[in-house]
């Protein structure tokens, strides 16, 4: 039965949009998928069990949650918790040393593929996440005897090296890799020389993905709770969707030259800036960030709620919230629909999906 790791170099490189974008596609072209995330690291407990929150988003997302084989449990059969790193630390896991909790992955595998066409197995963290247990990408792949698709992320620049030594390591495991969330600005040289390098040194190049907008973006709600804040007006518009930020510590001439560049993004600034505040609500920002727990003046709260823009108030002060920002927008995992569409919609669009069947003889 042909099974297809995705895994990654990294964490929050895109895993979760490209398996379901591939399994989209596949049961659009008649296969029966089954799917499985063997290591879990976002515990989540449920009336079957401990399970992981991504592998029962992704289960829905497939329309498997009425498949009777595809339980939690059996879909995660490994979840790590603060206890399960302390005994493995501590020598208290004996399936670390005998090969249990490998072979406890594989029975569910074994389980989970009966009477499919193709079973997808989506990793967690990088490739070699999860070592310390023997359950790291490069050994499952082997153990469970398929190939990997490695996404590599965009992030400064692409882990080229990285993916010529899985290469290596992987010994023909290497189904070909995804180069995701290219900027438009290194798209050229992406597709026009390291593309062509990689397949030069047998790695194939499955698809390059540019960088969306809407896939590294949050709701204001959102984007309040995750920030730990408070919404004080224009509540009904917290589904308005944020993909940067601007942060407005700067002379208001200054402010609005960067303020015109920046599409939907968010303004983080201090409760008693009234005149940067006042800016970004006629600019039709898609929320205020008020930092240090400062409530705005009145006349600012008024126009918020005449102009319909939210207003967060934040405990921390603009630098510390700047940096928690940049964290959600990059790892902002996806939960809603329109980014489930999205993906696929990206995955069909710049997957080579006939070259990766042909690698899996599907």
């Amino acid at each position: 039965m042909p099974g297809l790791y995705i895994g990654s170099t990294s964490g929050y490189s895109g895993k979760n949009t490209i398996t379901v974008g591939l399994g989209l596609a596949f049961q659009k072209a008649g296969l029966n998928i089954g799917y499985m995330k063997p290591v879990g690291a976002m515990p989540v407990e449920t009336p079957d069990g401990l399970a992981d929150e991504d592998a029962l988003f992704v289960r829905a997302a497939l329309g498997l949650e009425d498949d009777p084989a595809h339980t939690p449990t059996a879909m995660t059969p490994v979840v790590v918790t603060h206890d399960f790193k302390m005994d493995a630390f501590e020598g208290r896991l004996p399936g670390i040393i005998d090969g249990g909790l490998a072979a406890q992955v594989r029975a569910a595998y074994q389980g989970l593929e009966q009477g499919r066409d193709l079973m997808l197995v989506a990793g967690s963290g990088s490739m070699y996440s999860g070592k310390y247990s023997g359950l790291d990408a490069v050994s499952l792949v082997k153990t469970l005897g398929i190939k990997a698709l490695v996404i590599d992320r965009f992030e400064k620049e692409l882990n080229y090296d990285l993916l010529l030594m899985l290469k290596e390591q992987m010994e023909g495991g290497l189904a070909g890799v995804v180069l995701n969330d290219v900027p438009p600005t290194f798209l050229e040289e992406v597709s026009g020389h390291l593309a062509p390098f990689l397949e030069s040194r047998g790695i194939p190049v499955l698809g390059i993905l540019p960088r969306d907008p809407l896939m590294g973006s949050i709701t204001v709600g959102d984007l309040a709770t995750r920030l730990g804040g408070k919404v004080i007006s224009a509540h009904h518009k917290t589904d308005r969707v944020v993909s940067q930020f601007l942060i407005g510590t700067m002379q208001v001439e200054n402010f609005m030259l960067h303020f015109r560049k920046k599409k939907n993004a968010a303004v983080i600034v201090g409760g008693d800036r009234s005149d940067v505040q006042l800016v970004a609500l006629e600019g039709d920002c898609p929320c205020l960030v008020l930092t240090g727990n400062l409530y705005p003046n009145d006349v600012i709260l008024t126009r918020s709620e005449v102009l319909e823009t939210s207003i967060i108030i934040v405990r921390e002060d603009t630098f510390t919230v700047a940096k928690k920002m940049e964290n959600l927008l990059t790892r902002h995992k996806m939960r809603d629909a329109v980014k489930v569409r999205q993906g696929a919609e990206l995955v069909a669009k710049h997957l080579r999906l006939d070259a990766l069947r042909a690698s899996l003889g599907v």
